[in-house]
C-alpha cells in the first residue's frame, strides 16, 4: 500500500476508537520540516463534532493509532496538528521493496476500461503549434493511466468530414487537371488556403465544392477514394509529427467524424422519440434549461442544421453513445482546449439526458489554456500565423544541438544529435506538463532550455549524474541492506517512498504537472544528499546509499518516461 492511504487508514482507525463519528484522517505531506514528514489535520473536525478540546482528543487519538514500526515519532502542534515523523527503518524498507518491483511500489488501481481522446486533428490542415498541448498532456495521462494497470484505449478523434471536405477535394480535382495536385499536397496550409480562397472568391468553385460534399455523404465511389488520398495524405503528415513528438498514437488510434456519420440520423431519431427536440427554424434542437443566459432563455444544442446537415456537436454525441454502448467504456478524457469547456458542459448535459451516457460513465473534460508568446498574445510567427508544429519541433531539437554542442564539443556529432534531439523534444514537452495545465503559459526558450531550475534538462542530467556514479564504481554488493543514518538520506528517501501516491494522485486527477514537481523534488532532495553522505569514501563503497541512488534513477527515468520523456545514459 502506498504511504497516504496507508496512513490516512491507521489515524481513521483511530479517529473511530476514540468515538469520532466517520473520522476522515486527512493526513498530507508536511508543509516544512519542523512539521515532520506528514501532518495529520483531521483531528479539529471531530473534536468539534464530539466538544472536545482539540489538543486532549489528539492526544487521545496519539495513544490509540498503531503506526509501531512506521513512524518514529508523533507530537501535537498547533491547535490539534498531528506531526509524524517516519521511521528510518520503515524508509528504508519501502526502498528495498520498491527495487524489487518493475512498478518501483505503485499498486494498480481498480481496474477500468479508460479512453484518453487527445490531438484530434483537423485533417484539412497541418498540425500546428495549438495542437501542441492537447498532443503533450494527452500522451502523458494515457501513459499514467496504463502504469497504474487501466485498460487504456488512445483515441484521436479526428475532423475528416464536412462541408470544407467538399472543397478540398473539389481543388485537388482541379489541381490535377492543371498537374499541380502532388505540388500543392506537399503543404497542406497552402492548399487549404487556396482551397478557402477560391472557395470565397469564385461562386461557380462554392457551388461545386457543396455538390462534392453531397457526393461525398451519398458515397460516390469517386468522390469517396479522393476523400482517403486526402485523409491518408494528412495522416502521414499527422504521423510524422507524433513520431518526432514521441507521441504513442498510431493509425489504429484514428477514429474520425466519418466514422459515426451513418449513425446520426438513427441518433436523431432517438433523440425525437425522446422527446428532447424542437424544431427552432429548420433546425432540429435540445433546448437546455441548465444553461440559461441572462435573459432567461434556455442554450439551444443544435444536432441537425436546417437542411438537413450535421455538426460536430452531432457527431461528438454519436461518439459518446458508440463509446458507451460499443466499447463499453467507465471513463473517457477529452483533452481539449480550455475555451470549448461550454460545448463540453453542454454535450455531456445532453448525453445524460438521452441516456447516451449511462450514470457509471466518467465524462471529464480535461481542459487546457493556451501557448502564448511574450507579448501575451497566442504565440504565432511574426506575420501572425500559426507555427506549423514540424517546424517548431526541429527548431527545438537545433537550440538543443546548438546548447549541446557549446557544453560537450567534444563529443562527435552523431551522439550530439542524438543528445540534442531527447533533450529538445523533453524540453518542449516538459515546459508544458511542468505547468498547470488549466492555465495559459508564456513559450520562452531560454527557459525551458535551461539546466538549471524545473527543467527538463536539469533532470535529464540529474538523471545521467546518478547513472555516472555507477560507472565509478563498478561491480557493488546490490544484495546489502538499505540503512539510512543522515538527514538527507531520510529526505530523499521519503521523497522516492511518494512516488505510488503522486502517480496514483494524478492518474485520478489528471494534472501531470504534480509528477513534474515530485520529480523537480527529488532531483534536488538527490543533489542535497550526494553533497551530505559521500558514496564513495576512502576508496570504499557505501552499498546502502548506492541502493538508493538506484531507486533514485529508476524513479527519475519512469517519471519521466510516464511523461513521454527519454532519459539518457550520459549526456
Amino acid at each position: 500500500m502506498s504511504l497516504l492511504p496507508l496512513l490516512n487508514q491507521r489515524f481513521a482507525a483511530a479517529l473511530a476508537a476514540v468515538g469520532a463519528p466517520d473520522g476522515q484522517a486527512l493526513v498530507q505531506l508536511a508543509g516544512r520540516p519542523e512539521f515532520g514528514d506528514y501532518q495529520m489535520n483531521g483531528v479539529m473536525g471531530a473534536a468539534k463534532a464530539l466538544k472536545l478540546n482539540p489538543r486532549e482528543l489528539a492526544q487521545k487519538v496519539i495513544d490509540s493509532v498503531d503506526l509501531a514500526g512506521i513512524a518514529a515519532s508523533l507530537e501535537i502542534a498547533g491547535p490539534g496538528f498531528i506531526n509524524i515523523k517516519l521511521d528510518d527503518g520503515f524508509l528504508a524498507q519501502r526502498i528495498e521493496t520498491a527495487l524489487t518491483d518493475p512498478k518501483l511500489g505503485v499498486d494498480a488501481l481498480p481496474r477500468q476500461r479508460v479512453m484518453v481522446e487527445y490531438s484530434s486533428v483537423n485533417l484539412a490542415k497541418e498540425m500546428h503549434v495549438g495542437h501542441l498541448r492537447g498532443g503533450i498532456i494527452g500522451d502523458a495521462l494515457a501513459r499514467i493511466n496504463d502504469f497504474v494497470g487501466q485498460d487504456v484505449i488512445r483515441q484521436n478523434h479526428v475532423g475528416d468530414w464536412g462541408t470544407q471536405f467538399g472543397m478540398l477535394v473539389a481543388f485537388m480535382v482541379e489541381s490535377r487537371k492543371a498537374g499541380e495536385a502532388e505540388y500543392a499536397l506537399k503543404d497542406l496550409d497552402t492548399f487549404y488556403k487556396a482551397s478557402k480562397k477560391r472557395f470565397d472568391e469564385d461562386p461557380a468553385f462554392a457551388d461545386l465544392a457543396r455538390d462534392y460534399v453531397v457526393k461525398l455523404q451519398g458515397g460516390d465511389a469517386e468522390v469517396l477514394a479522393l476523400w482517403r488520398q486526402f485523409v491518408e495524405l494528412s495522416l502521414a503528415h499527422c504521423n510524422d509529427i507524433y513520431q518526432k513528438l514521441g507521441l504513442l498514437l498510431n493509425d489504429g488510434d484514428v477514429r474520425g467524424e466519418s466514422f459515426y456519420n451513418n449513425d446520426l440520423p438513427v441518433l436523431v431519431d432517438e433523440l425525437r422519440q425522446q422527446g428532447l427536440l424542437t424544431e427552432d427554424q429548420g433546425a432540429q434542437v435540445v433546448f437546455l434549461d441548465e444553461f440559461k443566459n441572462k435573459e432567461g432563455d434556455p442554450a439551444a444544442y443544435i444536432v441537425q442544421k436546417q437542411g438537413g446537415g450535421y455538426l460536430y456537436a452531432t457527431t461528438d454525441l454519436g461518439a459518446i453513445r458508440f463509446r458507451a454502448r460499443e466499447l463499453k467504456l467507465d471513463r473517457c478524457l477529452y483533452v481539449v482546449d480550455a475555451r470549448q469547456a461550454l460545448h463540453f458542459q453542454q454535450l455531456f448535459t445532453v448525453a445524460r439526458k438521452a441516456g447516451f451516457a449511462p450514470a457509471s460513465l466518467q465524462l471529464e473534460h480535461v481542459a487546457h489554456g493556451t501557448i502564448m508568446g511574450k507579448d501575451g498574445k497566442p504565440f504565432k510567427t511574426k506575420s501572425g500565423d500559426s507555427i506549423k508544429l514540424g517546424e517548431l519541433l526541429d527548431e527545438a531539437i537545433e537550440r538543443a544541438y546548438q546548447l549541446v554542442s557549446e557544453k560537450r564539443p567534444e563529443l562527435d556529432e552523431s551522439a550530439r544529435r542524438e543528445i540534442a534531439k531527447a533533450v529538445g523534444i523533453g524540453a518542449l514537452k516538459y515546459a508544458d506538463l511542468s505547468k498547470n495545465r488549466t492555465t495559459d503559459y508564456i513559450f520562452d526558450w531560454d527557459t525551458m532550455l535551461s539546466f538549471e531550475g524545473n527543467s527538463a534538462p536539469y533532470l535529464l542530467f540529474a538523471y545521467t549524474r546518478v547513472r555516472s556514479i555507477f560507472r565509478k564504481v563498478g561491480e557493488w554488493d546490490s544484495k546489502s541492506t538499505v540503512a539510512l543514518t543522515e538527514p538527507a538520506e531520510h529526505a530523499l528517501a521519503l521523497e522516492l517512498s511518494r512516488f505510488a501516491d503522486v502517480v496514483h494522485q494524478v492518474a485520478h486527477d489528471s494534472q501531470p504537472h504534480f509528477l513534474c514537481a515530485y520529480l523537480y523534488n527529488v532531483a534536488t532532495a538527490f543533489s542535497r544528499f550526494y553533497e551530505a553522505c559521500p558514496v564513495i569514501q576512502d576508496g570504499q563503497t557505501n552499498a546502502s546509499r548506492l541502493k538508493v541512488c538506484d531507486l533514485t534513477a529508476k524513479v527519475l527515468a519512469q517519471g519521466l518516461g510516464l511523461l513521454g520523456i527519454a532519459v539518457l545514459e550520459a549526456m
